[in-house]
């Protein structure tokens, strides 16, 4: 995972509501669960729903995928893997104080 994607996706679930939306996302496990279940859990208003869901699509942490009339979404179980790798990858590795990446 790229820096840059790596910072999306952490603004993306920087916000509380998108955070409650990916977490009730990531209860709902693979199967997912639809837009109305998720707006009737969370009460949330339809606009501000799909705004923070296409922040989190965007980011890439929430699949969608229409079924018939209804909208399943997801969590991106492996983006989410990927992110958290990302961040652990230098997992007490030590500082060196001459990286240009920290800068």
């Amino acid at each position: 995972m790229i820096e840059q994607g790596a910072a999306d996706a952490l603004a993306a679930l920087g916000n509380r509501t998108r955070l409650r939306i990916f977490k009730l996302l990531v209860r709902a496990g693979h199967d997912g669960t639809n837009i109305g279940t998720i707006q009737r859990v969370l009460g949330v208003p339809a606009t501000t729903l799909a705004h923070h869901l296409g922040t989190l699509a965007e980011a890439g942490l929430v699949d969608q995928e229409r079924r018939g009339r209804e909208v399943i979404c997801t969590a991106n179980f492996k983006a989410v893997n990927d992110l958290l790798a990302y961040v652990k990858a230098e997992c007490c590795a030590g500082l060196d104080i001459t990286d240009t990446e920290a800068a």
